[in-house]
């Protein structure tokens, strides 16, 4: 990557020197197809870009990465490529007061999800193409000023192969075989697009007449593979997409005002999607080739929604530099549930916003690298990063927080009169706050400090004190920080009161709202109750915090929180639970005994999938090793019973199937998942579809009972890309130091793979249960990350170096290792160093927690 950096320095005073008027940029596609001996396989990108300066005469740099150029002009000056070209930068001299630059570049197709990805359908040969260019991608495709606060309306023309369609941001039209898009509104490069191909597309239309009378008319389109039409649901897209647009309309008071809405979905996606305005992209897997679950289609209208919530919160009006990414992300997040809750179906979305969304924040906040909401991002690669679990949900749950203090009301008014007086432009923290204290009359300065400026999480405790009678004398919730983050935050926050019922349940029988402030707070209307079996801090997940329990709430939760009859409630005492194991006060094989006793009842289908994947982690990283057999054991007999008593077809029975073969290892289990898959053995209801197919097929063959021969016999049954990427992640999970060895050199030392099939890669070499044969590999990771890093491109330097750590070996020698290369490796790339320092502090965190189960066996 060594060039390709920018910094904000840089970007702050292009700003200040140059204003865009406009781009022409023209595409030809038409190498795409056919064969090709070309390395790179390239494709045509003339760039025509009017631009103005503040100073006549001063020198600036325009962004282009591209294998060559063929012709440069600046004001009808022909310039030698050789001279002002240096593969990532193109120099401007002598720049007039109004400019023209003219760019003809051919450039590079992606096989890395960055920049013009071109990927090749096994199933049908048929070639795709899609950009993706978030944050500063768009360089690979055409010459600009490549940061977002130099907005500008963009024209795109492609040509494109016969039979083909192209799209764009805007309405396009075929004209003597080129496709011609309107104009954009001023946008950032980062969110212009292109799709191109011989795609399935579904269209239908929106329309919404206002107050005034006036009447807005959106086309609807949606895309995909033609291999996947027949597992499109459209109408389900469409469907959401047009109650978000009727949410959005309701509170914004804002039409939409980006013309046309398509939806595409995309192969070989590194991302969930990306918001570029008429024309948002989705990683394909969001179109269901099997059986899926509700939280599948929760997950799908949640991205749906952030994504249009960008709409207005990132794409009409755009943070100035990636500082304030919150300003679109964390909006999005939060956006994207709380429409979801009010305007689909998936009403118990804050579910699954607590008890998921929230545990990625609590991790990344934990984390040696966490950071304020509102970033210190020098450069690009700090930026390509910083998409983080604290830009993203913790800024959500923050903005939660903010609704509680601000009120709703204030909250959406802010935002209308933040449309309306940034409309197509850029801003900072302070434009945002303005606008709130002035709906609101609160101190948004204070509340911003504390809330987007420091880092870190606080946990807040009960403390409860009781008189003779059983009554409530006191009860206070003790806030603590971590050392590192000694802040102590204002929380509006609930607190709530439990107790069993006769009928065995566990109830709610009394609340109360305050602002929690300082180290003690005395919830005072809480004195006089009945003693509660559970006091639940954070009640209805008001605040952004780490739940913790008093003595006697957390026995009663070991003995009865199944009885729990509130599903948020539920789900937040889950996750508080699991943040005691992540955190070594609550033994790894507890939190598994709690998981095999009450999982089983969790109503919520969300929560019940990330109590598989915690009890997992639990087993795979932070039990005792000496335990983890037993463990496994416990694990797999329990996954099984649930399996075998499930509701037969239901979403139950599918989840319990898939984490049975997740944590399957005794011949009788491994024998089991070979009979399902033969037909030899029946679960009555379970329908073995295609992509359970694949989830048993994986452990057999990291157990050794699915072999080369069989893998690809079942690729030849599912001979698509989903099939490839399945039997590429399946070869690479076998137990043999050959194949651990193909799959290493593979990713680490070749760059052959596309962006899929490394992550496929990565995924099947690191198996639990195979920490003797990648053992070898610990040291041969630090030996070759730098070099990786330096040599790929960001998106893939960031999955191997994250992929292949070698977590899994679970030692203090490993520790140390990487402490080493921290240590002799300070002048490494800022972005790489946080990685390997990420992964340590995840390495050392499971250290201590195997300490903490080993010592409850004592």
């Amino acid at each position: 990557m060594p060039g390709e950096n920018l910094s904000r320095d840089e970007a702050q005073e292009r700003a200040a020197l140059l204003s865009v008027d406009g781009y022409e940029v023209f595409l030809d596609l038409r190498s795409a197809i056919g064969e090709s001996d070309q390395e790179p396989r390239t494709f045509r990108s003339v760039t025509t870009l009017r631009f103005r300066s503040a100073e006549p005469g001063a020198t600036s740099f325009a962004d282009l990465i591209a294998p060559s150029v063929t012709a440069l002009s600046l004001n009808g000056k022909d310039l030698d490529p050789a001279e002002v070209f240096d593969g990532t930068r193109i120099t401007l001299e002598d720049l007039a007061a109004e400019n023209e630059l003219v760019v003809d570049a051919q450039c590079a197709y992606s096989r890395t999800g960055e920049g013009m990805h071109r990927f090749v359908d096994p199933e049908d040969g048929e070639v795709y193409l899609y950009t993706q260019y978030e944050p500063a991608d768009s360089r690979r495709v055409f010459a600009n000023f490549e940061q977002p606060d130099l907005k500008a309306p963009f024209r795109f023309e492609v040509r494109t192969p016969e039979g083909w369609t192209a799209w764009s941001n805007g309405a396009g039209e075929l004209a003597d075989g080129v496709w011609k898009f309107a104009e954009t509104k001023p946008i950032s490069t980062y969110i212009t697009a292109v799709v191109a191909g011989p795609y399935h597309y579904v269209t239908d239309s929106y329309s919404r007449t206002f107050d005034d009378g006036t009447t807005l008319d959106i086309p609807l389109g949606a895309m995909c593979r033609k291999g996947l039409a027949k597992h499109f649901d459209a109408d389900d897209v469409f469907l959401v997409t047009k109650q978000g647009l009727d949410f959005f309309h309701d509170n914004f008071d804002y039409p939409y005002p980006f013309g046309k809405y398509d939806q595409a979905f995309v192969p070989e996606y590194n991302l969930g999607a990306m918001e570029n305005p008429g024309l948002v992209t989705f990683r394909e897997e969001f179109i269901f080739r099997g059986k899926v679950t509700q939280a599948s289609y929760e997950r799908r209208a949640n991205v749906i929604l952030h994504e249009m919530a960008h709409m207005w919160f990132g794409d009409l009006v755009t943070m100035r530099w990636w500082d304030d990414l919150w300003l679109k992300e964390s909006f999005a997040d939060f956006m994207g549930a709380f429409s979801m809750v009010e305007a689909t179906r998936f009403t118990n979305g804050w579910i699954t916003f607590a008890n998921n969304r929230k545990a990625w924040a609590y991790r990344a906040d934990q984390l040696p690298s966490t950071h304020p909401v509102t970033a210190d991002i020098r450069d690009l690669e700090d930026a390509k990063l910083n998409f983080d679990g604290i830009t993203y949900a913790k800024g959500a749950s923050v903005l939660k927080q903010l609704v509680a203090y601000a009120g709703r009301d204030a909250f959406l008014e802010g935002a209308r009169r933040y449309f309306k007086r940034h409309a197509y432009g850029n801003t900072r923290l302070g434009d945002l706050l303005s606008v709130l204290e002035e709906t609101s009359g609160r101190d948004m300065a204070t509340w911003s400090q504390a809330w987007l400026q420091t880092a870190g999480v606080n946990s807040l405790t009960p403390q409860v004190l009781l008189n003779a009678e059983g009554r409530i004398t006191e009860l206070s919730v003790i806030q603590e920080a971590a050392e590192s983050h000694p802040e102590l935050r204002p929380h509006r926050a609930a607190v709530g009161l439990y107790r069993r019922t006769p009928e065995g349940e566990l109830t709610r029988y009394a609340r109360a709202e305050l602002d929690v402030e300082g180290p003690r707070t005395v919830v005072a209307e809480l004195a006089g109750e009945e003693a509660p079996d559970l006091v639940l801090v954070n009640d209805d997940d008001l605040t952004y915090c780490k739940i913790r329990f008093d003595e006697n709430s957390l026995d009663t939760l070991r003995a009865h929180l199944g009885d729990i009859t509130d599903p948020l409630a539920r789900a937040l005492c889950w996750t508080a639970l699991w943040n005691l194991t992540r955190d070594a006060v609550m033994p790894a094989r507890d939190f598994i005994g709690l998981v095999l006793r009450f999982a089983g009842r969790e109503s919520d289908i969300g929560v019940l999938q990330m109590l598989h994947t915690w009890a997992d982690s639990a087993l795979t990283f932070y039990a005792a090793p000496e335990w983890r057999e037993e463990g496994g054991r416990a694990l797999a007999e329990g996954a099984l019973r649930e399996l075998r008593i499930a509701e037969p077809g239901s979403q139950d029975q599918l989840t319990w199937a898939r984490f049975f073969a997740a944590v399957a290892s005794s011949d009788a289990d491994l024998q089991l998942l070979q009979g399902l898959l033969e037909g030899t053995a029946k679960i009555d209801g379970l329908d073995v579809d295609q992509e359970l197919r694949w989830s048993f097929l994986g452990p057999l063959a990291a157990h050794g009972l699915a072999d080369e021969r069989v893998l690809a016999a079942e690729l030849v049954r599912d001979d698509t890309a989903s099939g490839k990427r399945h039997q590429v992640r399946c070869l690479a999970a076998r137990p043999s130091e050959a194949v651990k060895a193909q799959a290493w050199a593979s990713v680490v030392e070749s760059d052959s793979l596309s962006n899929a099939l490394v992550g496929a890669t990565i995924a099947g070499f690191a198996q639990a249960s195979q920490r003797e044969l990648t053992a070898p590999y610990a040291p041969r990771y630090f030996a070759a990350i730098e070099r990786v890093w330096a040599e790929r491109s960001i998106q893939i330097g960031m999955d191997v170096v994250r992929g292949l750590f070698p977590i899994l070996q679970g030692d203090q020698e490993t520790l140390d290792a990487a402490d080493l290369w921290l240590d002799s490796h300070e002048s490494a790339a800022p972005a790489l160093r946080r990685l390997v320092l990420e992964a340590r502090d995840d390495l050392a965190r499971s250290l201590r927690a195997q300490v903490c189960d080993a010592a409850a066996a004592s």
